[in-house]
């Protein structure tokens, strides 16, 4: 299958699972009660800072994908996974929230970032409704499945959790090593990938060994995701993704090429390691100048073959699974979406 292929069928999953699953994201923002509802909407792109309706978008909705690609590859009906992919999309959804807030990031989908409009306790109480809203979905529209489904979104939950307080944690460090950097990658955002994925088969009725596999499925397919999401945060066009290209380096975020690049022994490296230790605020030279030594030190190098490794491994997984051939292909197409993205 060639490449834009690949990328029209993946393009329509992603358009026929949101149209599944914002029906049951839309009623869960609507149970939410002041004044973080209409906070929440905000974010979802569904009204103004005025609360006036308005036909913003709430991202491309990868992780609800997964859930619902992984059920049909198992055999389910779509509906079958429909309050799952929700419940997921709902905790991206709080994770985005707060990640803005704690980065200061002010933009988020092209438009200025809920944190920045309604007031970071506003924020925060938003983000927390949405976690609420998700155990809440789970547990309400899944009666029959809800005690897998909630332990393995908690599971999840914990390890999203350590990996975002190692992220934080490494803002201050000049010590950070390549391994325990892939580890927070695999907490910070590999871990909802990984339960995305292995919800999707809970909700089919999967015995543990396919939902392992597809667990394991995700977790590959995320550090692959994060991988190419910190390349685009360094190289890429913020017209494209929506977010400022560069915040990480104005923060000295210890990211994968970065660390890649501090821990290569090379001069280049110890160049940007002097950079990242100046005191004081990095201006817009300083910027550039660090991302050109991150590709001069191998960083960005790394980072693509690491990316493309953990991407096979995660198709590896699938093999194993029994899966239907077209849900297999599904599965398939989403991962060389999220991991074949322009940088």
């Amino acid at each position: 299958m060639t490449a834009p292929a690949v990328t029209t069928e993946a393009a329509q999953l992603l358009k026929r699972a949101k149209e599944l699953t914002e029906p049951e994201l839309r009623k869960a923002v609507d149970r939410l009660a002041e004044p973080v509802r209409p906070v929440a909407a905000y974010h979802f792109g569904w009204c103004d800072e005025a609360g006036r309706p308005v036909n913003g978008d709430w991202g491309k909705g990868v992780r609800g994908a997964l859930v619902i690609a992984a059920a049909e590859a198992l055999g389910a009906g779509p509906e079958q996974a429909v309050a799952h992919a929700a419940s997921v999309e709902l905790v991206h959804n709080f994770t985005v929230v707060h990640d803005d807030l704690m980065d200061g990031d002010r933009l988020r989908r092209g438009r200025p970032a809920t944190w920045a409009v309604f007031g970071s306790a506003r924020a925060v109480l938003a983000g927390d409704a949405l976690l609420a809203a998700a155990l809440e979905v789970l547990a309400h529209r899944c009666p029959r499945l809800s005690p897998a489904a909630v332990r393995e979104l908690a599971d999840a939950l914990l390890e999203l959790v350590a990996g975002q307080g190692a992220d934080l944690a490494f803002e201050s460090r000049a010590d950070v090593g390549l391994d325990e950097c892939l580890r927070m990658a695999g907490g910070k955002t590999a871990a909802l990938l990984a339960a995305a994925c292995a919800l999707g088969a809970v909700a089919a009725g999967a015995d543990e060994r396919r939902v392992g596999l597809l667990r394991e499925f995700g977790r590959h397919l995320g550090l692959a995701f994060q991988l190419v999401d910190d390349l685009l945060g360094i190289w890429g066009d913020s017209a494209r993704t929506g977010k400022p290209v560069g915040a990480d380096i104005r923060l000295r975020k210890k990211s994968l090429p970065v660390v890649a690049a501090l821990s290569g022994g090379t001069p280049a490296g110890a160049r940007l390691a002097e950079l990242y230790g100046r005191a004081g605020p990095l201006d817009d030279a300083a910027v550039s100048r660090a991302a050109a030594l991150i590709e001069e030190a191998g960083g960005r190098r790394w980072a693509q073959e690491e990316a493309d490794r953990q991407r096979s491994s995660a198709l590896g997984c699938l093999a194993g699974a029994e899966l239907v051939p077209e849900g297999a292909a599904a599965l398939a197409s989403l991962a060389d979406l999220i991991t074949r993205r322009d940088v």
